[in-house]
């Protein structure tokens, strides 16, 4: 049976975390997995996912679908994934509007794409494919990007919003990500969110982000998951919260993961700010 993810925070599932989290049993409202690291038909990482999956709801976040690229989906790939949603029933399935496939292979990196006719027509026409294929509604997750393309002629919202108008998925908003492109492109990220197709959000990320400056000494943001997410982004949060309500949220972090305290920590501290507000399960 598919368990609903709670209004609450989660923490993406690392095995460095296994033991405290089958010791502590932490009151947390969802774990997330990389569906690519459970592709595979059996092993150790399925007994563990299978176990915590009987204490916790569970959301499955794609990063190879490359729903952005040139090339047709990878059928045995979809096909791996809806082996793995029937399997666990996960609350929510998402995926990045990037791109990561190419004529010489796989490249592995999340890349972003044009804003144009052409790439909607693309993304459109896959997320179709994806959710026909699985059954069920996905989210697309809005990109942390550096550069904008000469070529777009979509803003970013508009284009995302009619993404999500033409396919009818849902949305996942990284707040991180709204602040890194936002910083980079000189945009208002305040003004981002006000415009955002905010009914279509079921789900928030929330990440840390490294701090460098372009060759004109202009800031620039790298999405590096690395570290706590910074203050601004915390205020962002909140910010995006005031206009949606109550939703999940996840604190992503991916490389020089921290001791399991520490993590959970961060995960306690968006559920303080939804709490501050009313808005779910007070810590």
């Amino acid at each position: 049976m598919t368990q609903s993810l709670p209004a609450r925070s989660g923490v993406g599932l690392k095995p460095s975390h296994l033991a405290a989290i089958f010791e502590t049993e932490p009151d947390i409202g969802f774990f997330e997995v990389h569906a690519e690291n459970y592709m595979g038909a059996g092993g150790p990482p399925h007994r563990w996912l299978s176990l915590i999956r009987q204490d916790y709801p569970l959301s499955l976040h794609g990063v190879g679908l490359s729903i952005g690229g040139a090339r047709p989906l990878d059928r045995d790939h979809l096909d791996r994934l809806r082996a793995l949603i029937d399997r666990y029933r996960p609350g929510m399935f998402s995926e990045h509007l990037a791109w990561s496939s190419h004529e010489a292979g796989f490249l592995n990196d999340l890349l972003p794409v044009p804003y144009t006719d052409e790439t909607l027509a693309r993304v459109c026409a896959h997320i179709h494919q994806v959710q026909e294929t699985l059954g069920r509604q996905m989210l697309l997750e809005n990109p942390s990007t550096y550069l904008r393309f000469a070529e777009s002629t979509w803003d970013e919202v508009d284009f995302i919003a009619e993404v999500a108008r033409r396919t009818g998925c849902g949305l996942l908003l990284d707040v991180n990500n709204v602040m890194v492109t936002c910083t980079n492109q000189l945009w208002d990220p305040y003004a981002y969110v006000a415009r955002y197709p905010l009914a279509r959000v079921q789900e928030i990320h929330l990440a840390g982000h490294a701090r460098d400056a372009d060759e004109a000494g202009r800031p620039l943001l790298i999405d590096s998951h690395d570290r706590p997410v910074s203050d601004p982004v915390w205020q962002l949060y909140a910010h995006a919260l005031s206009l949606t309500g109550p939703l999940p949220t996840l604190i992503e972090w991916d490389n020089e993961v921290p001791d399991w305290p520490v993590l959970l920590a961060e995960a306690q501290r968006a559920d303080a700010v939804m709490a501050a507000r009313g808005l779910a399960h007070a810590v």
